[in-house]
C-alpha cells in the first residue's frame, strides 16, 4: 500500500495545484485506487468520489448505465473503461474521471480475458485508455499493480 500512497501523494499535489477534482470507478482494483487517494490527508479538496463496480448489478445501479446501454461494449475492455471514466467525470461534474476494468485472478473471467488482464481509462482535460496484461495470476498482487497502474496513467496525464 506504501508504494500506492506515495503515487497517490504526487496525483494529489497535482489536482490540488490545479484546483481540479475526480472521481474513481473500479473492479478488479477492489477499491484500492480510492483509498490510495484517500490515504492523503486533505483528500476531500480533490476527491468526490467513487464505486467498485464489480457487478452488472453495481453498475446498473451506481454507474446508471443500463443492459441497453452496454450494448456494443464488454466489461474488461478499453471501451468499456472509457465508458466507466467519462461517467465518473460526467455524473459528478468533476474534471477528472479513473477507471479500472479487469480480471484479478486466479482465474480469467467469463470473457476470455486471462489472470492479470486489465483496462484503464482516464477522461478529463486529456485522456487515455490502456490494457495492462501481467501474466500473474497472484490476486492481490494483480490488484495492487492495476492500482498503481491506474494511479500512474493519471499521474503522466496530470504531469502532461
Amino acid at each position: 500500500m506504501k508504494e500506492l500512497v506515495d503515487i497517490a501523494e504526487r496525483v494529489a499535489a497535482q489536482l490540488i495545484a490545479r484546483k481540479q477534482t475526480i472521481a474513481v470507478a473500479e473492479s478488479s482494483a477492489g477499491g484500492l485506487i480510492s483509498a490510495s487517494l484517500l490515504a492523503v490527508p486533505g483528500a476531500s479538496a480533490y476527491y468526490l468520489g467513487g464505486a467498485v463496480v464489480y457487478t452488472r448489478d453495481a453498475r446498473r445501479v451506481l454507474m446508471d448505465i443500463s443492459d441497453d446501454g452496454m450494448k456494443g461494449f464488454r466489461s474488461s475492455s478499453e471501451p468499456y473503461a472509457q465508458l466507466l471514466a467519462e461517467q465518473m467525470r460526467s455524473r459528478f461534474k468533476c474534471d477528472w474521471g479513473l477507471s479500472e476494468t479487469g480480471a484479478a485472478g486466479p482465474t480469467g473471467n467469463r470473457y476470455g480475458d486471462a489472470a492479470g488482464h486489465s483496462c484503464m481509462a482516464v477522461a478529463g482535460p486529456a485522456t487515455e485508455v490502456m490494457t495492462l496484461e501481467t501474466g500473474s495470476d497472484d490476486r492481490f498482487a494483480n490488484m495492487q499493480v492495476f492500482a498503481a497502474t491506474a494511479l500512474k496513467l493519471l499521474l503522466r496525464k496530470l504531469e502532461g
